[in-house]
């Protein structure tokens, strides 16, 4: 399979709902630089018909920083790579509620507060939900958390106070997991999916390309996802920190980034596809070319690391066409002076133990 007729009977098929052959899917990861422009327009083909040209962005906040037991081997935060001993207390949620401003003054859709923990404490999940009560009573921004292994007690909380979605990701697939990590299982992750969607909040759960696995490891994680019917799917591309297990990894290809997004998208035809972490120095000149397969960014930088600004992403959005979505469903245009003067925070970056 290797012409643009293929590419378009493909995305015509994706749109009836027909799940692609993994030997199709497969194709889509081998598409030869000539066919990558024929790629892109027909997996912009399937995201548009579900998702016009919107886009939405998303921000994420470091809400606890490092000091994490678990040994996740592409992780700066884990204690086990080299993040500093002793205790990493949470934000307060004066200091998340007010992020959550600056998030909403991106015109974000939705604001994701991150945990570098095994699960949370039960003092992390007050601060976690007396923000979100807070947030939702004064913004109309979604709600996102992200805060490790979960059981239904302390989901069922995240919902009453008011977080919409959990994102937890698979980061690989199963047969490839326990060379990335040993604390949990790729089975723990899972149950949590499950757990987070049965209590009533949408789930977002995605992974990390580039950690040196096979085609059939990305292919299996492509269909485990859409086994567990998730509810948005962000692809990550490794971007190596120093310290890590992984911190000497060449970075993947900007072209297979772009051929993983195609091949993600025709999997997924109707999820919220998100080109996530290392965006910025995968794609680099590139990066516009990831709203046609994919139809939300993240904003502002990452966890421990910088990333385009509010006006870099109004400014890229705009210039191709493209309209923001508001959590409201409302739509309007990306507006970079409206944003010029935003500042994002810095990342909490970990200096590595010596």
């Amino acid at each position: 399979m290797s012409t643009s007729a293929s590419w378009t009977a493909l995305a015509q098929a994706a749109i009836a709902g027909e799940l692609p052959s993994r030997d199709q899917a497969r194709a889509v990861l081998h598409a030869p630089a000539d066919e990558l422009l024929a790629l892109l327009d027909a997996a912009f083909t399937v995201r548009r018909h579900h998702w016009g040209r919107k886009v939405s962005l998303h921000v994420l906040e470091n809400a606890k920083l490092g000091d994490c037991p678990e040994d996740c081997s592409f992780c700066s935060q884990s204690s086990v790579n080299g993040s500093p001993g002793g205790e990493a207390p949470i934000k307060s949620a004066d200091e998340l509620v007010a992020a959550a401003r600056r998030a909403f003054a991106t015109r974000a859709k939705r604001y994701c507060m991150v945990t570098a923990t095994r699960g949370p404490s039960t003092r992390d999940l007050d601060v976690v939900c007396e923000a979100a009560t807070r947030i939702k009573a004064e913004m109309d921004i979604e709600i996102c958390a992200s805060l490790g292994i979960l059981n239904e007690a302390k989901a069922k909380r995240l919902v009453a106070a008011g977080v919409d979605r959990f994102n937890h990701n698979l980061e690989t697939s199963e047969r490839k997991y326990a060379e990335i990590c040993t604390t949990h299982t790729w089975r723990d992750r899972v149950e949590t999916v499950r757990i987070a969607r049965d209590a009533g909040m949408t789930t977002c759960c995605g992974g990390i390309v580039g950690l040196g696995e096979t085609e059939d490891d990305l292919l299996d994680l492509a269909y485990a996802l859409r086994d567990l019917d998730v509810d948005s799917v962000p692809v990550n591309f490794l971007d190596p920190r120093p310290g890590t297990p992984l911190g000497d990894r060449t970075r993947i290809d900007p072209q297979f980034a772009l051929r993983a997004l195609c091949m993600f998208r025709f999997v997924h035809p109707r999820t919220d596809l998100r080109v996530a972490g290392g965006r910025e120095t995968t794609l680099r000149s590139m990066q516009v070319m990831s709203l046609y397969p994919a139809n939300s960014i993240f904003t502002q930088g990452y966890l421990t690391t910088g990333g385009a600004t509010p006006f870099d992403d109004h400014q890229m959005i705009r210039d191709a066409g493209f309209e923001l979505e508001l959590a409201s469903g409302e739509t309007e245009a990306a507006d970079p002076a409206a944003v010029a003067s935003l500042s994002p925070a810095q990342p909490r970056r970990l200096p590595m133990a010596q």
